[in-house]
């Protein structure tokens, strides 16, 4: 599906506020309320919009650290390894990528006990070679709202 100039209007609206109802974002588009209902839906369909979320300040909630972790497989176990880690509750995001490592994950933590059991437990796993941990010092800009 090709987006349009009123698709990116809609779906940077609802990438500011998703709580806004249809009927406040054709307002505020000028356009009728059954047009937006229209294209939201037919982007929910086509898996451009997902669903819908709040954001959160993760260290309001305790977790003050942040890891990105580059991990390597046996041959043939990416997959298998990726779809374990990502159903992991500190995990937020697992890349399959290029360059010397397998996969690349970025997970958060409470504190750095929990950080280390994490990173003890991967390790164990028969299929992973190995591991290297990078610390989060500063966040500068964490947002993935990119229209």
């Amino acid at each position: 599906m090709l987006l349009d100039k009123t698709d990116v209007k809609i779906l940077k609206n609802l990438l500011v506020d998703a709580r806004l109802s249809s009927r406040q974002l054709a307002l505020k588009l000028g356009m009728s309320t059954v047009t937006i209902l229209t294209r939201i839906k037919k982007m929910e369909q086509e898996k451009i919009v997902k669903g819908y979320t709040a954001i959160i300040d993760h260290e309001k909630l305790g977790y003050d650290l942040t890891a990105i972790i580059e991990i390597y497989t046996k041959k043939g176990k990416m997959v298998e390894i990726e779809n374990e880690i990502a159903s992991l509750e500190n995990v937020c995001a697992v890349y399959d990528v290029t360059g010397e490592s397998d996969t690349v994950l970025v997970a958060k933590f409470k504190n750095r006990d929990e950080l280390s059991k994490f990173i003890k437990n991967l390790s164990s796993k028969p299929n992973v070679d190995k591991t290297i941990t990078n610390i989060v010092l500063n966040t500068v800009k964490e947002d993935f709202r990119l229209v």
